[in-house]
């Protein structure tokens, strides 16, 4: 039988054990939403989607995703938060047996929008450990929780292009929906209860995120800084397949999964992160990731050719750009989550939507500047983006 957290119990009932659940939870679930990338074209083909279409598969998950951050992960300061996060896996895992099993485009969009939708629960999973977390280890905590969300989209990709050549797209949903109720049944039997004390109506408690957003100024910058870092995040990961299927590198599916298996190494900087932020230094480490993001953008744009050499500034590009934008995250997340322990699914809402928001811009703009201009005008203005942060970074006067 599940105990529920008080505050006695909190520093002992996060666990290195208990943590790592959390992290490959996150993980597993997070994943989800990226499998439909690189499966897009097989997808678009199998059920007849007109070529103005595909790009709806993706979009569609994403739309999901984003409206489930502004109007489900709320609900984690509302209903008790075990409940919640058991409810959107097992819909998940329906919705994945749907997109597995679907025969229509509009079936398949239907499946997409939901997963999108159910995934959030990682979002109702991040504060529920922060809460676990003592105030002294909560940046840790959140980092390693944090590694494992980040590891899962950035794995999700190569492992759906790896499984899908072996086997079949169908078989990519059919996997997932088997381990999303495998994780339903380990969590129902580990997770604690947590009961939140909000007594707010549904309503009431979206008009508080609006409150929220315009009178708390950490989460307003916090929420700027990662806006640029994640654009730029989106912009790259959208443009460089493009990249390196065209000439002069001519790489295979496979070969870019492997790429983005590379770009995997730089889900080690959360709990590094974590731990700089439980010694006051999320300022530092802010500015640390910004800098990154900036020089990964600055050896991208001047590669030379095809050669191999420039395979590997462009690994290491992308390596740089993971560590950046994962270290503003994990710091902004342990500001954000200072602020109040009774806001903080709201707070985490608020602020994943307002860079989410910019994610699904950046990967607009960067197709866009690819078409374009090419790699030379997307490295151009995805520099932009960690920079224009960076500027913005330099106006803060205190640490938040």
């Amino acid at each position: 039988m599940s105990l529920p957290i008080t505050a006695d119990s909190a520093e002992k009932a996060i666990s290195p054990a208990m943590t790592f659940l959390f992290a490959a939870a996150c993980g597993l679930v997070v994943a989800n939403i990226y499998y439909g990338q690189p499966l897009a074209g097989p997808i678009a083909r199998s059920l007849g989607f007109p070529s103005a279409m595909t790009g709806l598969i993706v979009t569609s998950t994403q739309i999901g995703y984003g409206l489930g951050l502004f109007f489900i992960v709320p609900l984690g300061d509302l209903i008790e938060n075990r409940r919640l996060v058991l409810g959107l896996v097992i819909l998940a895992a329906l919705a994945l047996l749907a997109a597995g099993f679907s025969a229509t485009p509009a079936l398949f969009l239907l499946a997409s929008l939901l997963i999108g939708g159910a995934s959030v629960a990682v979002q109702v999973l991040v504060p529920f450990a922060a809460h676990m977390a003592s105030h002294e280890t909560r940046g840790r905590v959140v980092g390693n929780v944090m590694s494992g969300l980040l590891t899962g989209i950035m794995l999700a990709r190569p492992a759906a292009s790896f499984l899908a050549e072996a086997t079949s797209w169908h078989v990519v949903y059919f996997t997932s929906a088997a381990l999303m109720l495998t994780l339903s049944i380990v969590l129902r039997l580990t997770l604690p209860d947590r009961t939140p004390h909000t007594r707010l109506g549904y309503g009431a408690l979206l008009a508080s995120m609006v409150k929220l957003a315009l009178t708390e100024p950490v989460l307003q910058r916090r929420a700027l800084y990662q806006c640029g870092m994640f654009g730029a995040f989106s912009l790259f990961w959208t443009t460089t397949p493009l990249l390196l299927a065209g000439q002069p590198f001519g790489l295979t599916q496979n070969g870019i999964a492997l790429f983005a298996l590379a770009g995997a190494a730089g889900a080690v900087a959360s709990p590094i992160v974590g731990r700089l932020a439980d010694k006051g230094l999320s300022k530092a480490a802010t500015a640390m990731g910004m800098l990154f993001a900036i020089l990964a953008f600055l050896m991208a744009h001047f590669l030379p050719d095809g050669s191999a050499f420039s395979l590997a500034i462009l690994t290491l590009a992308a390596i740089l750009l993971d560590f950046g934008v994962t270290s503003t995250m994990v710091s902004g997340q342990r500001a954000v989550y200072a602020i109040s322990a009774e806001h903080r699914s709201r707070l985490n809402g608020l602020y994943m939507t307002a860079f989410f928001i910019f994610g699904a811009l950046g990967s607009a703009v960067g197709g866009w500047a690819f078409a374009t201009g090419g790699w030379w005008l997307t490295s151009l203005v995805g520099l932009a983006l960690p920079s224009c942060a960076f500027l913005f970074f330099l106006t803060e006067r205190k640490s938040s």
